[in-house]
This record gives structure tokens, sequence and C-alpha cells, in this order.
């Protein structure tokens, strides 16, 4: 004969289990957080990872800004993506960028 334990689990979520099912207040949470603007712009002069390295760290000191994603086009103009809670002017970014050492191009994406 089996013995049967009951362990006192049960499934309260049709979600999945407890320890994996986000709780809705940090769900809420990350959607109130989620970047509301996204921009692009054309940066001269990068070819490797320390230069992306080097642009991404001084956008993200511009306030505001949340996440930054350069699409390296090494020896040519690489498309820069900032997302923001606020939009952000090219008199902010421009300056950062050649504070990393490179080059605005003249016209965004």
């Amino acid at each position: 004969m089996t013995d049967r334990f009951d362990l006192g689990l049960k499934d309260t979520s049709s979600a999945g289990c407890s320890c994996c099912a986000v709780p809705a207040s940090a769900a809420d949470t990350a959607v109130a957080t989620a970047p509301a603007v996204t921009e692009e712009v054309l940066v001269w002069g990068m070819t490797c990872a320390h230069c992306v390295s080097s642009v991404t760290e001084e956008l993200i000191g511009i306030e505001g800004v949340q996440n930054v994603i350069v699409d390296l086009h090494a020896g040519g103009a690489s498309r820069v993506t900032i997302h923001s809670s606020t939009p952000i002017s090219t008199s902010a970014v421009q300056p950062a960028v050649v504070e990393a050492g490179y080059t605005l191009a003249d016209s965004q994406v």
C-alpha cells in the first residue's frame, strides 16, 4: 500500500506557481516606469564596443534618459536609440556625444 501525504499546497493562481507569479503591484510599477519617449540620432566616429560604452555612459547621464541602445556601424554613422521618460532635446544630446569624443550627425534619424 502507498501512503499519501497532503503537503498543503494549493494552486491559487492560474498564472503559475506562487514563487513565479508577479504581484499586481510590481506589474503596475513596471508599466509606470516604462519609457515614454524613444528618439534616434546618428553618431559618427564609433568603431568598437568601447566607443559604444563611452557614448552610452554619457547619454545615460542626461536627466530622464532610462536606456540607450547603439547599433554600431564601424566607420560610418551609428544609430543610437534613446529611451527616456520625457523628450530629450538635441541641445542635451549633442554635448554628451561630444564629451564622449564623437560627433552627432546633422540630421536625426
